[in-house]
């Protein structure tokens, strides 16, 4: 047998990437890490955990507003932009110093460059500056786990604008700003720069929010949002973008030209495979660009696995980690696993957020014909008490032949905490009766899930497709 510098060269340090590393490491096998940018990855650098700092930082504005209603004198307040992207730098650090310890304590041995492939056995680093990582290594297996990248349209001007990533870092807190885009990235930016004060406009080519999504989520998140203060322009895109003494000016396809300090595109993340060499050694691609995979995360060449977003399987992080450990138990503990990426739960943290599990109603009337709806849209407790206006949204879908729930949409405060746990009982397959036995707690949100009786008639569908 062929001798190699490592059992498992890793491409990319995010959060499939690194699990696979350390649970292939703690084999026993020698597992090297690729990592051209900060160990951590998206998730961890310029995505979920940053962002949901951004978010908690921009609910104190509405926090402040129901802590009046409850009687406290709250002294006007003020946000601190700089300050607050000096804690968050703080934390991601720290963040990613513990992803490199992981790393190091399992045996894993870090490279800091960008890799490509050069055969289906080795990898070629380019070293980091300051780095002297670079060089070229043989592996028994290569793992490709770089994630992906935000992209932008095509139009003139549009390199004014700015991306997720640079969102995270932008020198100043704009006074004015327009989110491009409609899907869950776009909302939750929308509603973090709303919260924190700026003057904030969504405007969105489709004919509603997060596409993909429930259609009675999506409205009643738009409608949410413009409660709240977003200016939402549907069924529009920009002909142009200029820069003036003032600010960019946006020219949209309807008429409409808006004048902000930032425009901020959320229109989509692509595989980033880009240099990697994948079409030296023959990887296939599916039509989106993404590596394409089998069910055990096996591209077409023997030596060579993806897992994550590179994939655009499920773009979620714990999806990409349940894949790198996947893979590990396969290749290195010898018991072969594969992810099910059936009924995922997923949250959007938009203001209020959202969370989703199985099916949207759209989904199952086409695959089963025959469904049930129960739905309850309702002002919760705590705001009918200072008398806002805020309004939740539940919802039930049910197969009708077997009674199983097969979808559940939330949004409401903390939606993605409950629908964690409704996740459980999905995956189980929980008829709806056994749904209903389970006793409410009370006063909560969640009871309203278990306590919703009656069927649901939309004029003009029924409960029948």
């Amino acid at each position: 047998m062929a001798d190699f510098d490592f059992d498992l060269f890793v491409i990319g340090a995010g959060s499939g990437g690194v699990r696979a590393a350390r649970l292939a490491a703690l084999s026993g096998a020698k597992v090297a890490v690729a990592e051209e940018h900060r160990v951590g990855g998206t998730c961890v650098i310029r995505g979920c955990v940053p962002k949901k700092f951004m978010v908690y930082a921009s609910e104190f504005a509405n926090q402040v507003k129901t802590a009046k209603g409850y009687g406290w004198a709250v002294e006007p307040p003020r946000f601190d932009w700089k300050a607050f992207l000096t804690a968050k730098d703080v934390e991601i650090a720290r963040l990613s110093g513990i992803y490199v310890t992981n790393l190091r304590k399992a045996g894993a041995h870090l490279l800091h460059g960008k890799a490509r492939v050069i055969d289906p056995h080795t990898v070629e680093v380019e070293p980091k500056e300051g780095s002297e990582d670079g060089g070229r290594y043989t592996a028994k297996r290569i793992l490709i786990a770089t994630g992906g990248r935000p992209t932008k349209p095509d139009f003139p001007g549009a390199e004014l604008g700015v991306t997720s990533n640079e969102a995270f870092h932008l020198p100043e807190l704009p006074k004015r700003i327009l989110v491009v885009g409609g899907g869950y990235i776009a909302v939750e930016f929308a509603g973090i720069f709303n919260g924190l004060g700026v003057e904030t406009t969504l405007c969105y080519r489709g004919s509603n929010v997060l596409r993909g999504f429930d259609d009675d989520i999506r409205s009643h998140l738009a409608d949410e949002l413009e409660k709240r203060g977003v200016k939402v322009i549907l069924g529009c895109s920009h002909q142009s973008l200029e820069k003036t003494a003032t600010g960019l000016v946006s020219k949209l396809n309807n008429d409409i030209t808006l004048e902000t300090d930032v425009v901020l595109f959320a229109t989509g993340r692509a595989p980033y495979v880009e240099g990697l060499g994948l079409e030296t050694v023959g990887v296939k691609l599916n039509e989106r660009g993404a590596v394409a995979v089998d069910s055990y995360s096996k591209t077409n060449v023997d030596s060579i696995w993806a897992v994550g977003d590179v994939t655009d399987r499920i773009n979620l992080t714990p999806v990409a980690i349940r894949e790198g450990a996947a893979f590990a138990e396969t290749e290195f503990f010898d018991r072969p696993t594969s992810f099910d990426h059936e009924a995922v739960a997923s949250a959007v943290f938009s203001q209020p957020p959202v969370g989703v599990v199985g099916m949207t109603e759209a989904e199952a009337r086409h695959a089963f014909g025959a469904v049930d709806i129960y739905q309850s849209a309702f002002r919760p407790m705590k705001v009918v008490f200072y008398g806002g206006q805020e309004r939740s949204f539940m919802k039930l879908v049910v197969r009708q032949d077997d009674q199983r729930i097969v979808g559940v949409h939330v949004m409401s405060p903390d939606a993605p905490e409950i629908i964690q746990m409704a996740a459980i009982a999905v995956k189980m397959g929980v008829t709806k009766a056994q749904w209903d036995s389970t006793c409410a707690v009370h006063p909560t949100l969640a009871e309203e899930l278990v306590t919703m009786r009656e069927k649901y008639v939309q004029p003009g569908v029924g409960t029948v497709a």
